[in-house]
């Protein structure tokens, strides 16, 4: 079987792409779309034939190849916590998703994987999508008419795709910290089958699946459409994603692993870290305190010991080092700080903003078998 194509918007280091390999098996990278100087060096330098597509604003999505996947993060800044949560609204960095909805109108790909920060769950989304002005709530009411997840369901609900959704920590599949993030799998309505088995079909051009007809180009697609009069969908908001426990008190979790991947790695060994063939040693002079355990269990999925956390500065004192960030995000060791040219703000930044490939893996698999569970159902 011929692996399958995948689309990667907001690329930044390639995490959720990598989830999805490690989820899904081998795939071919078409191309990428990433405007970021450090993280179009980073992608240059591990994958010099594939082409990046560069400011997603500035794509005429009929010239792009098709793929059979599409993955995408949108900037999160707007909904985190550590941002200004402005939500999901035109003219901010998270309104971008309006651009990933675009290239999911033009190449029809027969799955699509997000991801994004927990403030999806919460924060407001521009809410203008209903025929008259009371449809979703009024001005000054308590909670928000819209949520970004709600906005993003939506959004693929009227591009013809059906949708499941995830929260999990990535404390869940054994990292030393709790990052919980949300995870969406959506396949056109039709081929729910197709989508469960992983024959991720794709439309004829010119035609969207479901039947549903190409915008013109240069348009704002399905995702931004006026909804006439009488053409209405469900005002009820999505139910949020339950707070999965990790198995860490010190890092919030529950004594009993709620996910299934919390589980294995309280019943199944795992190897010692190893280098180069060799048993690592332990490390001298690093005092983990109420986190030893968790990093010792990192160390061990990832099959690696964990970096020095800090490195000399510039002032003669510590600093935070991007090795162990690196360490942390789950990345292979140096596939971020070994690419020349890219500084350690740079490596900070592209890490932070990242996705822990074992969480995006974990959430793949699991939502892949949401849907052959649902497919099952409906045979």
């Amino acid at each position: 079987m011929t692996a399958p194509t995948v689309g990667s918007l907001f690329t930044g280091y390639g995490g959720l792409d990598h989830a999805l390999t490690d989820a899904i098996g081998p795939t071919q990278l078409a191309w990428v779309c990433d405007n970021d100087r450090a993280a179009s060096r980073l992608l240059a330098h591990h994958h010099p034939t594939v082409p990046n597509l560069g400011d997603i604003t500035a794509i005429n999505w009929s010239t792009v190849p098709r793929v059979d996947i599409l993955t995408g993060g949108f900037p999160c800044q707007d909904m985190s916590v550590a941002g200004q949560q402005a939500g999901l609204m035109p003219h901010t960095r998270s309104g971008l998703w309006s651009y990933m909805a675009d290239a999911i109108a033009y190449l029809h790909p027969g799955l699509v994987v997000w991801e994004n920060v927990r403030g999806a769950l919460s924060v407001a989304a521009y809410s203008d999508v209903e025929p008259c002005p009371w449809c979703l709530g009024d001005a000054g009411d308590a909670e928000p008419p819209l949520r970004a997840l709600g906005a993003v369901l939506g959004d693929l609900a009227d591009l013809g795709y059906d949708a499941v959704w995830h929260g999990l920590r990535a404390s869940d599949v054994g990292a030393p910290h709790a990052r919980y993030r949300v995870f969406i799998v959506a396949w056109p309505t039709e081929d729910a089958d197709g989508a469960a088995r992983g024959e991720w079909r794709v439309a004829a051009p010119g035609q969207a699946q479901g039947g549903r007809p190409r915008p013109d180009a240069g348009g704002r697609g399905g995702a931004s459409a006026a909804h006439t009069q009488g053409d209405r969908r469900d005002e009820g908001r999505p139910e949020p994603a339950r707070i999965l426990g990790g198995p860490d008190a010190p890092l919030g979790g529950a004594d009993a692993p709620a996910h299934p991947d919390s589980d294995a790695l309280r019943q199944q060994p795992v190897p010692e870290p190893r280098r180069d063939g060799q048993a690592v040693p332990g490390r001298v002079g690093v005092d983990w305190g109420p986190y030893a355990a968790a990093v010792a269990r990192w160390e061990r999925v990832l099959g690696r010991p964990a970096p020095a956390p800090t490195e000399p500065s510039h002032t003669g004192g510590q600093r935070l080092s991007s090795r162990f960030v690196e360490h942390m995000m789950g990345c292979d060791d140096g596939w971020v700080c070994d690419v020349p040219g890219i500084s350690r703000n740079d490596q900070l930044r592209l890490l932070g903003n990242g996705v822990v490939r074992q969480q995006g893996a974990s959430a793949i698999r699991h939502l892949l078998a949401v849907i052959d569970q649902l497919a099952g159902v409906a045979a």
